[in-house]
């Protein structure tokens, strides 16, 4: 049985969890690189809009093919587009509480 769209935003958030920065010890979701992840219930087709924390990020090439993989890769997805984005530009107020928590700003 297909999953629902909830229990795939779910997942894709779980995946996302294991995509990290290479110079930042934290994963691109709790980072805040991720603006937004859009699952359209008809075909499961993902848009994902997220940043870099700087337009010339040394791993500008290889994060975002990284996390489009990745996503791709969850049960059910069907089509990945990935949409990057410096507007608003990443700022350390988008890091999560438990991002926070686990570099030592809070």
């Amino acid at each position: 049985m297909a999953k629902d769209v909830n229990q795939l935003g779910e997942e894709i958030i779980r995946v996302l969890k294991t995509c990290y920065d290479p110079e930042i010890p934290i994963d691109v979701y709790e980072l805040g690189l991720i603006y937004d992840v859009m699952v359209n219930e008809e075909n499961f087709n993902v848009k994902i809009l997220m940043t870099l924390t700087t337009p010339n990020c040394p791993v500008a090439e290889s994060l975002p093919a990284e996390v489009k993989e990745k996503v791709r890769s969850v049960d059910d997805v069907n089509e990945v587009e990935l949409e990057l984005t410096f507007d608003p530009p990443w700022s350390q107020e988008l890091i999560s509480e438990e991002g926070r928590l686990e570099l030592g700003l809070l």
